[in-house]
């Protein structure tokens, strides 16, 4: 019988080396076969950010933007979400962002159309676990605020639903450590309200809950 390719096992920990610092870890995920995703993606997306931040931002997965050029967040909803946390108090650069799933999950029509964003499954999402559980034992956050369906599903497993929680902490045992955690919407979301007033109320809801993060930080 053929051995599986190590995409097929969905699990990135094989690829994960114990005890590396960020830089290592960020150079070992570049060569990540742990599920199908990387087939398509242009390059892994890691986490980036200060090692000793006290807030880590965990978001979906990498969109078009952050694919081609290799960080999280340097897209339109990254930028909306600089400005959020600076509305509520919380400066940026003093965060360590980063994703749930670190390739770019998309669909297209055919090569050099537009390439659109596919939701990632919850295999996915738990094959990509262990990365997540490295940064998180690296950086040792004070608070985890998690942007979105997605990312609370990787955290806190798939009961969870980001309206019935957001601008709330919580406190989880996650990946063997006791975290606090405050979720919130991911910003594209603001990005996707249909009309100029929907997307104010968005994006005010979005930097209410980040001030309870902000407050929570103390």
């Amino acid at each position: 019988m053929p051995t599986k390719a190590p995409e097929d096992q969905y699990n990135a920990a094989p690829f994960v080396p114990e005890g590396a610092d960020l830089g290592v870890l960020r150079q070992a995920a570049a060569g990540c076969h742990g599920c199908p995703l990387h087939r398509a993606a242009t390059q892994t997306v890691f986490g980036t950010g200060r090692t000793d931040a006290r807030v880590m931002l965990v978001g979906e997965q990498p969109g078009d933007q952050e694919d081609r050029q290799g960080r999280p967040f340097v897209g339109p909803a990254g930028k909306l979400l600089d400005r959020a946390l600076e509305d509520a108090g919380i400066d940026p650069a003093e965060a360590y962002v980063t994703n749930a799933v670190k390739h770019f999950k998309f669909t297209q029509a055919e090569p050099r159309k537009r390439r659109i964003h596919k939701a990632p499954s919850l295999r996915e999402m738990t094959a990509c676990g262990p990365w997540l559980a490295a940064e998180l034992a690296l950086v040792e956050p004070e608070l985890i605020v998690i942007l979105g369906a997605t990312a609370g599903k990787a955290l806190l497993g798939s009961s969870f639903r980001v309206g019935e929680v957001r601008g709330t902490v919580l406190e989880r045992e996650i990946h063997g450590r006791p975290e606090r955690l405050v979720p919130t919407v991911h910003p594209s979301s603001v990005l996707r309200a249909q009309d100029d007033e929907d997307r104010k109320a968005a994006y005010q809801g979005l930097v209410a809950d980040l001030k309870v993060a902000a407050r929570a930080l103390g």
